[in-house]
């Protein structure tokens, strides 16, 4: 059951990335053709690429921690024991869901909050399309809740592999890469 709706959420997460960033190059191209071309340029799109990044950033980091894709500088962890390298990615996934909980999570719906209160509207694209500020805020909490759910999932696997005693030696991806070419 909770794997078939970790792959549902998996899914629309990915999907709502995926748009986020068809939308933020339609958008980016649309603001190039009407400068350069049109020598109009649109008042709009540029607060809407700003928009679509937080958007594409935030949910970006959750889909990337998801897949295992996040940048690490691991160059000091390879050279761990693999189960020290077990050790280090506890405590990493650890201060990740804590961070993404409190911050993220817990701070992001207070701003969202906070900001359906004062009712506050970004110049642009407010009056045009009725847009409010708790809109893009919303990332916030909405990442926050996919970084603790994937941090917590990866915490409790690798405490698995503790207990267990599977923390074998893994080729990094360099190694298997440069093995392909």
């Amino acid at each position: 059951m909770f794997s078939k709706v970790k792959k549902f959420l998996d899914r629309s997460l990915e999907v709502l990335v995926t748009v986020s960033m068809a939308v933020l190059v339609v958008d980016v191209v649309w603001q190039v053709f009407t400068r350069y071309v049109l020598r109009d340029p649109s008042d709009w799109t540029e607060e809407l690429a700003t928009f679509l990044m937080i958007w594409v950033g935030l949910l970006g980091a959750s889909v990337a921690l998801n897949r295992g894709a996040h940048l690490g500088i691991d160059y000091f962890v390879l050279k761990l024991s693999p189960k020290k390298r077990l050790y280090t990615e506890l405590f990493v996934f650890f201060c990740v869901a804590v961070f993404s909980l409190l911050v993220l999570l817990i701070g992001g719906i207070d701003l969202v909050r906070i900001t359906m209160q004062t009712n506050q509207i970004p110049p642009a694209l407010g009056a045009k399309v009725g847009l409010k500020m708790w809109h893009v805020y919303l990332a916030l909490p909405i990442s926050g809740f996919f970084l603790v759910l994937y941090s917590t999932e990866f915490f409790i696997e690798r405490i698995v592999a503790l207990i267990e005693g599977k923390y074998v030696e893994q080729p990094h991806d360099f190694e298997s890469t440069a093995a392909m070419d």
